[in-house]
């Protein structure tokens, strides 16, 4: 027979070192100090010359006055060396680091760190730009310090600062390790920005286990379809990335990679069928909120596409409005807890948001807003309920209608939205990338959807990315 998640036997405890991002890193300096650990345009960094450059932009800040409990924020040109030199250099002073994209603007860089309370920033050339007095208590570094503070999109409503301890980094460090082999001749993309959480996993997969880490650079990675060749001709073997962009890549693009991670958003069953025909391949998800990735399911073609299972150390509930478990079966929003938990740097944001579940004797969980039932398969995702769009009377989930374009032949990449005419009617709008031809989509959907919501199709030449990689639906044209 099945269990439930809440009547399931409870899993072994997990052995969970209590250790700092800088522990992990030291160890694979110890055993691979000679190998690559970055391979950017125009230089090469060894896992030693890493670390020599890293601690010393530490010592740098420390002779500022900088150290642990204190914020530092980082805005360093994407694809570059330099970049991870500076995350790294913050992490040596014993602060945390605060993330911008490069292409931010500078309204939105401003607004983060004083939000953060950071002190320094770290940009190009690194150099160093003192904000605040520092608030370093000249201790040691200790595993519940700080390792980043990285703000949510803000696309429902204002960005919130979510700050992760060493210890829960390690952790999600060490529960992927356990998931999956990454070699030190394997070669990790590394093409998320900074600004967004997954690419703290593209970072780790590598450095963890001596692989080198391949940056590309952000244009290449905002073209999208472009990316794939670029894979190709730089040897990647292992990809961490959002759906969207995997779906724009050919079979010749990826041929070389051998382990392709995904996660960010939903993904369609046409799409990971394919993709995991000839590689291994994983459904991942997790909100910044709780360290990345809380779930992983493998992906296998021809079975359901689900989000897997909890990550060792990390705990799932499937809950109601009033917090209590749902049957087997059902849906309910997933609650998480365990060692992964983040915390908001607004306090009461995060007396909101990270309630305990009394029915579940959990003293601290964090709500997600996100809706799945539990199947023998694996979490399946059903949608945000911010998502939710209400059209001709009827609720629908654009997640879904996603997943039914993404289904019909011929199409690589698929969103929907709604979009507002002049005279103020909302209109359900398909956006698709690929041969198929706009009329054969409608039609294929026009046999699955109920009447009065199937969309009208468009076709473009590649959907509109934000800088984490995720479809832009605001920047979707109108039709």
């Amino acid at each position: 027979m099945s269990f439930s998640l809440t009547t399931r036997p409870p899993r072994p405890a997990a052995s969970i070192e209590a250790c700092t991002l800088l522990d992990v890193f030291a160890r694979t300096v110890a055993r691979c100090g000679g190998r690559i650990a970055i391979d950017a345009p125009g230089r090469r960094l060894s896992y030693e010359d890493l670390q020599t450059a890293a601690s010393e932009l530490g010592e740098r800040l420390r002779a500022l006055g900088i150290g642990p409990g204190d914020r530092v924020g980082v805005q360093v040109t994407s694809g570059t060396a330099q970049l991870y030199t500076a995350i790294l250099g913050v992490l040596h002073a014993g602060a945390a680091y605060v993330p911008v994209d490069a292409d931010d603007p500078p309204a939105r860089a401003e607004a983060v760190w004083a939000s953060a309370s950071a002190c320094a920033v770290v940009k190009d050339e690194l150099q160093i730009t003192e904000l605040a007095p520092s608030k370093g208590a000249g201790r040691e570094l200790t595993a519940d310090d700080d390792a980043w503070v990285i703000f949510t999109s803000g696309s429902t409503g204002s960005p919130k600062g979510v700050a992760v301890s060493h210890r829960a980094a390690a952790a999600f460090v060490d529960a992927e390790t356990h998931l999956w082999s990454v070699h030190p001749e394997d070669r990790v993309l590394a093409g998320l920005s900074v600004g967004f959480d997954a690419s703290c996993e593209e970072m780790w997969l590598a450095w963890r286990n001596g692989a080198t880490l391949v940056p590309a650079p952000r244009a290449l990675v905002r073209a999208g379809s472009e990316l794939g060749p670029w894979l190709a001709r730089r040897g990647i073997t292992v990809v961490s990335t959002v759906p969207t962009l995997a779906a724009m890549w050919s079979e010749a693009d990826i041929v070389g990679v051998r382990l392709l991670i995904l996660g960010g958003e939903a993904c369609p069953e046409a799409l990971a069928w394919r993709l995991a025909s000839d590689r291994e391949a994983w459904n991942t998800y997790g909100p910044t909120e709780a360290t990345v990735v809380a779930t992983a399911g493998r992906l296998r073609a021809g079975h359901p596409v689900t989000i897997g299972w909890a990550l060792r150390g990390w705990d799932v509930a499937i809950v109601d409005d009033q917090g209590e478990p749902v049957p087997f079966g059902e849906a309910g929003e997933l609650a998480i807890g365990g060692v992964g938990l983040g915390r908001y740097i607004d306090p009461w944001l995060d007396v909101e948001r990270y309630r305990g579940i009394r029915a579940l004797g959990w003293e601290r969980a964090y709500r997600t807003g996100d809706l799945v039932c539990e199947t023998i398969d694996g979490l399946q995702f059903i949608g945000r309920r911010d998502d939710q769009v209400k059209l001709g009377g009827r609720r629908l989930e654009l997640g879904e209608i996603d997943g039914q374009l993404s289904s019909v032949p011929g199409v690589r990449a698929a969103c929907a939205a709604v979009q507002t005419t002049p005279t103020g009617n909302p209109v359900l709008v398909g956006y698709v990338v690929g041969s198929a031809d706009p009329a054969d989509v409608r039609s294929a959907l026009a046999e699955r959807l109920p009447e009065g919501i199937v969309p009208l199709v468009v076709k473009l030449d590649a959907l509109p990315l934000s800088a984490s990689g995720k479809v832009d639906r605001r920047a979707l044209p109108w039709p």
